[in-house]
């Protein structure tokens, strides 16, 4: 069984874009195994495709290569890129795509991919996925040597906001929402590691607050809300069987508050 080779874009599954991507990296590597991790990013939402790629690049074995393209920027002169880091390859836009990802790795090299051995011999300048992004997946998978992808260079940093510590408690922000409605923010466990199961506590979110911090979403009843740690150690707001992001008018980027008892 050759490598991992995962993809995770915005290019939804109407048109044809990601079994190109496919077709290209089969052609070279035909032993790879592709995962798909989601085609439904919010069209150009490059924060949120990095939110994802984040709650599950470590989750595949060592050795995998996560292929991403949120990429509004194509053709221009942002950077394709190739990061490795002592357990991954990352491989897609220099957009900030790839920041939360990093910001867990304790190291990483980074390469343009300027090498035309790794790219097609005709570059569209509206589809490196398929024609940059794609190929250089397949050849590291293939064996091809990562330094001699190009020239070593440091990420793009986006310099999202990052939570920030009040008086009284923690500012963060909404980054997206999952398909039942659950409102993910950019507050982490580690943000408010003293808060425990159970203590009180005021998250405010627009003109609406939310009193209970629970386990899980059935610890209130349904149609009731509640903040809680998801799968990903993001705080999150939910609705027990119902839909948080319609219920509190959720925004992306919005500003959300956790006031400590």
């Amino acid at each position: 069984m050759g490598r991992i080779v995962t993809l995770l874009t915005d290019f939804g599954l109407q048109d044809a874009y990601v079994a190109a991507m496919k077709g290209v990296i089969l052609g070279i590597a035909p032993d790879v195994v592709l995962v798909d991790i989601t085609h439904d990013v919010p069209p150009q939402d490059i924060r949120w495709g990095a939110y994802l790629l984040k709650s599950c690049s470590r989750d595949f074995p060592p050795g995998t290569i996560h292929v991403a393209v949120v990429d509004p920027g194509v053709g221009t002169l942002r950077r394709p890129l190739a990061i490795e880091t002592p357990h991954y390859v990352f491989i897609g836009p220099d957009n900030g795509l790839f920041s939360y990802a990093l910001a867990k790795e304790k190291t990483w090299e980074a390469r343009v991919l300027e090498n035309p051995a790794v790219r097609r011999a005709s570059v569209s300048a509206t589809f490196h996925g398929r024609d940059i992004f794609a190929p250089a997946a397949a050849h590291v998978a293939a064996g091809f040597p990562f330094p001699s992808l190009g020239p070593l260079t440091k990420p793009f940093d986006p310099s999202w906001p990052a939570p920030r510590k009040t008086p009284d408690g923690i500012v963060g922000t909404v980054l997206g929402w999952d398909r039942f409605g659950t409102i993910v923010t950019d507050i982490e466990r580690e943000h408010l590691a003293s808060l425990e199961e159970g203590v009180p506590i005021h998250v405010i979110l627009g003109t609406k607050q939310i009193h209970r911090f629970g386990r899980t979403y059935a610890d209130v009843p349904p149609g009731e809300a509640l903040a809680l740690f998801g799968s990903s150690d993001h705080l999150e707001i939910a609705v027990n069987q119902g839909n948080a992001a319609k219920q509190f008018g959720a925004q992306k980027g919005q500003p959300v508050k956790v006031i400590f008892p």
